[in-house]
This record gives structure tokens, C-alpha cells and sequence, in this order.
């Protein structure tokens, strides 16, 4: 055995994290997921050495994983972090566990959070009607709304995730243009493209912007020349604030603008694989969630044109 095979679990453990981070480009926030999911196994197993983890370990963590009442999903999150980590050291040469016999939970079918056609578009018209009202009483509280109202419309053009609008910098999206690129999951970069109503919005926002913050979406303090980009949890307050302004009693989040954005291509004739690569799924498995959403419309192009000749 190699010198590799005595090191601590803990040295492994720190050792693959390093190797997500550098070597497979993950971002921090993968890591941190990955980190948290091997501490619970380890905290389980109380085993010393790689050697102790065997099927019958891993069938008691299972059990006890069930057990805590975790949903089957986030079941098998820890289990492919287990399952990743057993690869990794196969990779390194290391005699553990086989990958493969870590078998994953059967997962339900994801429900995707929508919100209605009517409901999109009264929560796109939020911010507008909000200035119409006269609730900003400054012309800072004027740039909060046309702050808002790009986000939104941003959103539901590009389908990002909120971490790529958050990241967004004033010089990231040039206005002469349809489209930019941005630089997702994995460190890959796609192609988003602009709708003329996100243009608009987002030209009026920063004609006003007197700041000098490099951010394209930043939060103010007491007055507008105090700063700061916005944090993802800011931006679901945003979308919160203005899907109780629109009446909408579902919860309304950044995803769930990013679910309309695939939904409404797909209702309207995209193919799946172009609506992988424009919300940037490395999988095209990830993207097939949306296809049940389409379901009911070819449901009813077949009642109304299928068969209509036969006596």
C-alpha cells in the first residue's frame, strides 16, 4: 500500500476539496455544498480510515438519511457527494468503496414553481405601476424602480441564474447589441440575448445612474452616491416586495422567472436542446424537467388535430 492509503480522513477530505476547486473549477459555493455533505457522512460513519467505508456502512447511512425525513432529492445530493469523493480517490489510485455501488434514492418527478401567463405580466408591469402611483417620493427612489423593473425584465429575457445577475457589471451587457455573454455554473460562458423590452428598461436605468459603482445592479444607502452590488438575497426581496404589489400569492423567485423564461420558449415551439444551452444546463437531462410543462399544450394539439379524417 501506498503511503497515500494512511493518511487521515480528514487529510483526503480537505485534499478533495482543493481538488474540486483548482482542479475541476467548482465554484465556492459547490465546495461549501460538497464540504458539508462528507461531514455529515463522516460525523456518521465514526470510521478512521478510507477502509471503513463498505456497503454496509453506506446502507446504515442511507437509512439514517431516510430517516431524518430529508426528501428524497436531498438524499441524493449526500450520496453523490459521497460517490464523487470514492471517485476521486479510485483516480488517485486509492483501493476504497466502488463508486458504483453507491445506488441513488428514486427521486419523484421535480414540480417546477410557475407562476400564470397574467400573473408574469402583472409583475413584470409592478414597478411601473408603483412610480404611476407615486410611492417614490425622490427621484432616488425613482432610480430604485427602474432599478427594478430592468431586473426583472433582465431576468425573464436571459433566464439567469440570480449569482449571474448579481455578477453583472455595467460594461457586461453592451445595449447596441441583442446579446452578451455570461459566465455561468462550471466557469462556462454562454450567449443570453436581450428582448427590446429588457433594452428599454435597462437603458433608462442606467441614464440615470449618477453613481460610479462598476456593478450594473447595486443597492443604495442614505443617499444614492453610497453603493454596494446587490446580494442574491436582496434581489428575491425585490421580486417578493413586487409580487405582493402584483397580487400574486404564489412564492415568486429569481428561479422561478428562470422556469417562465424555459417554459414560454418551449410552449412556443424552441427545441429542448437550444433551451439547454441558453439556460446553460451542462446535462440535457436538467433541462427535460420543463417538457412535463409543455405536456398539456401538445395534449390539446392532439385532441384538436389528431384523427379527424377516420369515420
Amino acid at each position: 500500500m501506498s503511503h497515500n492509503t494512511y493518511m487521515s480522513l480528514k487529510e483526503f477530505h480537505r485534499q478533495y476539496l482543493e481538488y474540486l476547486e483548482i482542479e475541476r473549477g467548482r465554484s465556492l459555493k459547490t465546495v461549501e455544498n460538497y464540504d458539508c455533505y462528507l461531514k455529515r457522512f463522516f460525523d456518521f460513519a465514526k470510521i478512521s480510515s478510507i477502509s471503513g467505508i463498505d456497503d454496509e456502512l453506506v446502507r446504515k447511512y442511507r437509512l439514517y438519511l431516510n430517516r431524518k425525513g430529508l426528501k428524497k432529492r436531498t438524499q441524493n445530493y449526500h450520496l453523490i457527494a459521497l460517490r464523487n469523493f470514492l471517485k476521486y480517490l479510485a483516480w488517485r489510485g486509492i483501493e476504497s468503496l466502488s463508486p458504483e455501488r453507491i445506488l441513488l434514492a428514486k427521486a419523484p418527478e421535480r414540480d417546477l414553481d410557475l407562476i400564470t401567463i397574467e400573473e408574469l405580466e402583472r409583475l413584470l408591469r409592478a414597478p411601473q405601476e408603483v412610480r404611476l402611483q407615486g410611492s417614490p417620493k425622490s427621484n432616488f427612489g425613482n432610480l430604485r424602480v427602474l432599478r427594478d423593473r430592468a431586473i426583472l425584465e433582465l431576468l425573464f429575457s436571459t433566464g439567469l441564474r440570480v449569482s449571474e445577475l448579481t455578477s453583472l457589471d455595467r460594461d457586461s451587457v453592451d445595449l447596441s447589441k441583442d446579446e452578451f455573454s455570461v459566465r455561468g455554473k462550471g466557469e462556462k460562458v454562454r450567449v443570453v440575448f436581450l428582448s427590446p423590452s429588457a433594452k428599454k428598461a435597462i437603458k433608462e436605468y442606467l441614464d440615470k445612474r449618477r453613481d460610479m459603482a462598476e456593478a450594473m445592479f447595486v443597492s443604495y444607502g442614505i443617499n444614492s452616491k453610497e453603493t454596494s452590488r446587490l446580494t442574491s438575497r436582496s434581489i428575491e426581496r425585490i421580486l417578493k416586495y413586487y409580487a405582493i404589489k402584483a397580487g400574486i400569492s404564489k412564492k415568486v423567485t429569481p428561479h422561478v422567472l428562470r422556469h417562465m423564461f424555459a417554459t414560454d420558449l418551449l410552449i412556443n415551439g424552441a427545441d429542448l436542446r437550444s433551451v439547454q444551452a441558453l439556460l446553460g444546463h451542462s446535462n440535457i437531462s436538467t433541462t427535460q424537467v420543463y417538457t412535463h410543462v409543455t405536456d398539456k399544450s401538445l395534449r390539446e394539439i392532439h385532441k384538436a388535430f389528431h384523427g379527424k379524417r377516420r369515420k
